[in-house]
């Protein structure tokens, strides 16, 4: 375990000039004063970890010293190879690229590891598009992934439902999500989310844009993604459930806005509980909440609680003939 975390500590050194006490214990886990043991440990041991002192201070590895312990274990190299999306690379261009990578990486594998790319591929698959559509790959997303690779601006027409824009931006990123392709980029000084499928037109700038250290794709489009999702939910829904029907809740409507609602239900003196749910609209909340039958009754809004009084009504009449 220990011999374990001081590879990782010199591999860490060694991909950065210089660290920080804190920034070692939060990539490995440990407490501070651990990283200090481990730093004498490899000093000891004949690896040159030197410590700065002062407020400004962390550890770096003196006179550009490298280390050999980059073998890779069969685990990591199967690792390795599910990390690329062989439809996602092509539609981007970049399928030629990572076949030469792939082939240079398994030819540097040890031959006990020669075979981990086809044992990753044989257990591991990712199908990206969702079901019943078809996969379309953007016209403008090879371009557009040039951008994003090699940091260019870009002038793009943007299909709108009622008209066309031109915008100048900066694109940072490409997410794939249930088969549709998006980028994230900086728009004068706000941030944005366009779909790649509506651009009609891409210019790649001649120069290139300073990026924003501090952006995190993956942080960016989750937080854009709830924002999205809680955005649709803009119907409110007053019902009552029992035990059983709370239970279920999160797995016929949006799991957030139901636990939410769960949370801030409030018990009645039969045992049930009246929650507020937010639900996209009337007509998704009828099909959702009917399957949850006589575990929940709806409250408000009154058009909604009539619509399920016909159901009720219509189902009795269908079971006592």
């Amino acid at each position: 375990m220990r011999a374990a975390r001081l590879i990782k500590m010199v591999l860490l050194l060694q991909s950065k000039p210089s660290m920080t006490a804190a920034e070692l214990a939060a990539e490995l886990e440990v407490s501070e004063r651990t990283v200090t043991r481990d730093a004498l440990a490899l000093s000891e041991a004949g690896v040159p970890v030197y410590a700065d002192r002062g407020r400004a201070g962390g550890y770096r590895l003196v006179g550009g010293y490298r280390t050999r312990l980059t073998g890779l274990a069969r685990d990591e190299a199967e690792a390795l190879f599910l990390s690329g999306l062989p439809g996602a690379l092509r539609d981007m261009g970049l399928e030629d690229a990572a076949s030469t990578a792939r082939l240079k990486l398994a030819a540097a594998l040890s031959p006990a590891l020669k075979d981990a790319p086809s044992s990753a591929a044989q257990r591991f698959h990712l199908d990206a598009p969702g079901w019943y559509q078809e996969p379309r790959t953007p016209e403008l997303l090879a371009p557009i992934a040039e951008a994003v690779w090699d940091d260019r601006p870009v002038t793009a027409r943007y299909r709108r439902p009622d008209n066309e824009v031109t915008r100048d931006l900066e694109p940072y990123g490409l997410v794939l999500k249930a088969g549709v392709w998006y980028v994230c980029a900086r728009a004068g000084a706000s941030w944005r989310t366009y779909r790649v499928d509506r651009f009609t037109h891409v210019e790649l700038g001649a120069g290139r844009f300073a990026r924003d250290p501090d952006f995190d794709l993956p942080a960016f489009w989750a937080e854009r993604a709830e924002e999205f999702a809680r955005s649709l939910l803009r119907t409110e829904v007053v019902l009552r459930l029992t035990e059983q029907g709370a239970r279920r809740l999160p797995y016929v409507t949006d799991r957030a806005a139901a636990e939410e609602a769960l949370a801030t239900a409030e018990r009645n003196a039969d045992g049930r509980l009246t929650a507020t749910l937010r639900v996209e609209n009337e007509d998704v909340a009828y099909g959702q909440l009917l399957t949850l039958g006589p575990e929940a009754e709806i409250l408000t809004p009154q058009s909604l609680r009539s619509r399920f009084s016909e159901a009720a009504r219509a189902l009795s009449n269908l079971y006592d003939a």
